[in-house]
């Protein structure tokens, strides 16, 4: 930027070493007839790549555009680097906001669409010239800077927005459900390179989506909501393995979910007699005793099916969970074969298996009887 050139008007950031670059705290915004966001509070550091998951009406576009400074909360505050921004303006805050639609200016080409911002700033024409440049190369835009938006491709329009909200180089992009519109393929390829340049810039961006495929591949940490809350902050790999509650679980991938009663003790696993699944041994959660009701849940990829069950070298036949049913259904997809598997005893369990040969001798029926199979330490006991 030219040294006479005026720069904007923005709260400090001075930002220390252990604190969190963005700390919300016990933020609440009400709208007629009900609570969008419910005494929240989180924290984000310098550099992260957040993502906010929830169900359509959770609260996390509402909950981002209080971050941006477009919905001002009933109570609470967001603080940057321990300053409190509540009442700042948007354009008072070091933050830029993708659009889900990406708000093109129809009218301008793509150089005018990313050099908006800059000339609004006052920045000398040169070095809007020269900042337009490098952000066509950052997203791989180069030679079509003179096209305009109606001329360009859906993923080529997203990579427009995104280079006109990073040229003014923001403390913290904020986006709501930018990938939304690209076909898969292309989504796919966009999660990479958008993960990719987070870390080549090493910016900090918190995203909203409702896709939990794209918030476990771009996001450091998730946080997912559900009516206003948050659930449960971890990385995707822990929200995965370690969900909180039978409402993360469930909501974060596909899982299999009996409840039963706690029947017996034996070696650190606990045995749970359920309604529709039969007995079914888990490690032994803390503060089970014979008699509690217990949520026992297991993701499907956990599960093995044979015709016969596993051998017993796995820790003896004890240490091993064997449900026996007929195959009810089954869903090639590939990389893998879901199988859904009518228990003996009445529940439908589903499992889903790799597909390690391109034709594979160990795939199963409708009609044909199997069992599933997987270790208690595979089973997670989940609050209700």
């Amino acid at each position: 930027m030219d040294a006479e050139s005026p720069k904007p008007e923005a709260m400090p950031v001075a930002a220390t070493a252990d604190a969190p670059l963005l700390r919300i705290s016990s933020l609440t915004k009400r709208f007629a007839g009900y609570v969008a966001v419910d005494n929240l509070s989180l924290d984000i550091h310098a550099g992260e790549f957040f993502a906010l998951l929830g169900p359509s009406g959770c609260g996390k576009t509402t909950l981002l555009r209080m971050i941006a400074g477009f919905e001002t909360p009933d109570s609470g505050e967001i603080l940057l680097n321990g300053d409190n921004i509540v009442n700042a303006l948007p354009h008072q805050r070091p933050f830029n906001m993708m659009f889900q639609n990406y708000a093109l200016f129809p009218h301008l080409t793509v150089e005018g669409n990313i050099a908006f911002g800059l000339k609004r700033l006052g920045m000398h024409a040169s070095d809007v010239k020269d900042v337009v440049a490098q952000m066509l190369a950052l997203v791989q835009l180069e030679g079509l800077g003179k096209r305009r938006p109606d001329q360009l491709s859906g993923g080529q329009r997203q990579r427009v927005a995104l280079a006109r909200s990073l040229a003014l180089r923001p403390k913290i992009l904020l986006l709501d459900e930018p990938m939304a519109a690209l076909d898969k393929k292309l989504r796919e390829s966009t999660q990479r390179e958008l993960l990719e340049l987070q870390r080549k810039l090493n910016m900090t961006f918190i995203i909203v989506t409702h896709d939990q495929d794209e918030a476990m591949t771009v996001a450091d940490r998730i946080g997912v909501m559900d009516h206003g809350r948050l659930e449960q902050v971890a990385p995707p790999r822990q929200l995965y393995e370690a969900p909180r509650s039978r409402w993360v679980a469930e909501f974060v991938g596909d899982v299999n979910v009996f409840e039963g009663k706690m029947t017996g003790e034996e070696q650190g696993r606990v045995m749970v007699e359920t309604r529709d699944a039969g007995t079914i041994i888990v490690p032994k959660p803390q503060g089970a005793d014979d008699g509690k009701t217990l949520c026992v849940a297991i993701r499907p990829e956990k599960i093995k099916v044979s015709q016969r069950g596993p051998v017993n070298d796995l820790g003896g036949s004890a240490a091993i969970n064997r449900l026996a049913g007929v195959v009810a259904d089954v869903g090639y997809l590939g990389n893998a074969t879901v199988y859904s598997v009518k228990l003996d005893a009445g529940a439908m369990l589903r499992a889903s298996v790799s597909n390690t040969t391109r034709l594979d001798a160990d795939s199963y029926q409708i009609g044909q009887r199997v069992v599933a199979w997987f270790v208690p330490a595979d089973c997670m006991v989940l609050e209700q």
